[in-house]
């Protein structure tokens, strides 16, 4: 059984879900999304709706806006799996007043230790302004942490840019 972690990160719009679908699509079906988002508004429930259409017949969608490690830890062996995205993941549990840092610990410790394909993509949000109010500046510092600790466990990372995946690691 092949096991390996690839973390697509990029800004908004940069091509990232895109991009990690096609690389988990090059391995066999059943494919299983981990969805993170949560549809608040119109906005976001067409965003959602878009990513289902792309991805067609093949994709087994599971739901964890906060349970990702349970969601991860269900997965059986050798499944390919895309995870999308860590930064909503990250949103919905500073919104429900979690201990962010305990619960990145968890989700990375988990993450390194892949028992498949398993492909994670996230937001850089630190290259732009300093955000300027103080949630802000937590989210922006929490994710830059969080995508560190991912980053980390990874065998690639790679950098969207313009629908263009960089190799980083």
């Amino acid at each position: 059984m092949s096991t390996s972690l690839t973390f697509v990160l990029g800004g908004a719009r940069s091509g990232k879900s895109a991009h990690a679908e096609r690389l988990v699509s090059g391995h066999a079906a059943p494919w299983i999304y981990i969805a993170t988002a949560q549809a608040y508004d119109d906005e976001m429930r067409q965003r959602i709706a878009d990513h289902q259409a792309r991805r067609g017949a093949g994709w087994e969608t599971v739901d964890a806006p906060l349970g990702l490690v349970g969601a991860l830890r269900a997965v059986p062996d050798g499944r390919p799996v895309l995870v999308d995205c860590l930064t909503l993941w990250l949103t919905n549990h500073m919104l429900a007043d979690a201990d962010v840092a305990t619960e990145c610990s968890r989700l990375a410790e988990t993450l390194s230790r892949p028992r498949g394909p398993w492909v994670v993509v996230s937001n850089e949000v630190g290259l732009g302004i300093v955000p300027d109010n103080a949630l802000g500046r937590r989210f922006r510092d929490a994710a830059g942490r969080l995508n560190q600790q991912v980053a980390s466990a990874a065998d690639t990372v790679l950098m969207m840019v313009a629908g263009l995946p960089l190799k980083v690691k």
